[in-house]
């Protein structure tokens, strides 16, 4: 279990590091073809991003390092809730496989979270 947690860590980190660099750093270039862009300000969006980025550290660093280990878990639970807000701009827009990843990602954090938790916490 511990393996597998790992590695969801690390993949969820990427993507999430990713998703956040575009969100803050290219969000003209990548906002341009997504029409959900426009459901919330570009400062909400920047926002987004820099917790994406807070939070892709927070899942490794804080376990790797064994310092502080339960900031991974309120990594993956803020990523979480993140999703359900995801989920609520994708149905606005009527977005169905955008709203269908957010769904499966922000069940992912919520694994990660209970995993770290409950199932093997970083002691």
């Amino acid at each position: 279990m511990n393996i597998l947690l790992w590695t969801l860590q690390v993949l969820a980190a990427l993507l999430y590091g990713a998703s956040g660099v575009m969100k803050v750093f290219m969000f003209d270039k990548v906002s341009a073809d997504v029409p959900s862009f426009g459901a919330l300000p570009r400062e909400a969006w920047m926002a987004l991003g820099i917790l994406e980025l807070v939070c892709a550290v927070g899942l490794i660093v804080p376990a790797a390092l064994r310092w502080h280990p339960r900031l991974t878990v309120v990594a993956a639970a803020l990523l979480a809730i993140e999703a359900l807000v995801f989920i609520g701009v994708h149905v606005k827009y009527h977005e169905i496989t955008p709203m269908i990843a957010s769904g499966v990602l922000g069940l992912l954090m919520a694994f990660i979270a209970y995993g770290r938790m409950i199932v093997k916490p970083i002691l």
